[in-house]
């Protein structure tokens, strides 16, 4: 389809966890638009996408990462070699793709790359690649959110499946909603000032998560489950569904309307 050669990391990148983890998410991201560009269509482009930006990650954890494992959304047995992702001490967590609706509309920017690492029960890097937008957000250089510029709050949503109960967070806060694709893209535009909040529940995964709330933490955004508990990452059972990301004076107000008035 493409000859891609991602090339090697920088020399600093291999002593970095940070910028490794960005330099992996932009290569597979620059794979991802060259892949875009091969004339394939919906599903057939969505497919060819995840299976190329898959393989590429893989490879470089391999190759450069070979005694950590890897939790890969394409690939669910969460190991690198003989690397069980339950007992070792440092996992990647990557979604090759993310937004792969968005991905097969060009020329939507509103889809991402996800890499982050966890050591030891925490997330400790991260990057999210946006190569619609021609930038990776990563934790070796926190993004600096900047000022509010809008007259009132704006929450994140799904272009296709906003939860019911935001609509009413919504009205109760005076926000409005702003819908767009991928999880990282809805992250990443809180700390861009696209938007100040990313609140969803209904279902997600460690990978959809992981990186975007590693750079989110790293920008001194608030992040939780939506009944404020932590987002914990690297468990038995992968399954995240809910989230909140938004600028710490909005977190009080988000998690009280949640615990008064439950989600539908």
């Amino acid at each position: 389809m493409t000859d891609f050669e991602p090339g090697v990391p920088p020399a600093d990148a291999l002593d970095n966890d940070h910028l490794f983890a960005a330099w992996a998410a932009t290569v597979a991201g620059d794979l991802l638009l060259q892949v875009r560009e091969s004339g394939l269509e919906g599903k057939a482009l969505k497919d060819a996408g995840d299976l190329a930006s898959h393989e590429l990650l893989m490879k470089l954890f391999a190759t450069y990462q070979p005694d950590d494992a890897v939790l890969s959304e394409e690939e669910h047995r969460g190991t690198v070699g003989t690397h069980d992702r339950r007992t070792t001490k440092r996992v990647w967590i990557i979604d090759p793709v993310d937004g792969t609706r968005e991905y097969s509309e060009p020329p939507r920017d509103d889809w991402a790359v996800h890499v982050a690492l966890w050591s030891e029960g925490e997330l400790v890097a991260g990057a999210v690649a946006q190569p619609g937008l021609g930038r990776t957000f990563h934790t070796g250089q926190p993004p600096v959110v900047p000022a509010r510029t809008a007259p009132k709050p704006r929450i994140a949503v799904s272009r296709t499946r906003p939860p019911a109960f935001v609509q009413a967070l919504a009205e109760e806060i005076g926000a409005e909603l702003v819908p767009m694709g991928s999880a990282g893209a809805k992250v990443i535009s809180v700390a861009r000032d696209v938007t100040d909040a990313y609140v969803h529940a209904g279902g997600q995964y460690e990978w959809d998560s992981a990186a975007p709330v590693a750079v989110a933490r790293s920008a001194g955004l608030f992040t939780s489950r939506i009944d404020g508990s932590p987002l914990l990452y690297n468990q038995e059972n992968v399954l995240l569904p809910d989230l909140v990301v938004c600028r710490p004076d909005l977190a009080e107000p988000i998690l009280s309307f949640i615990k008064t008035h439950g989600i539908e």
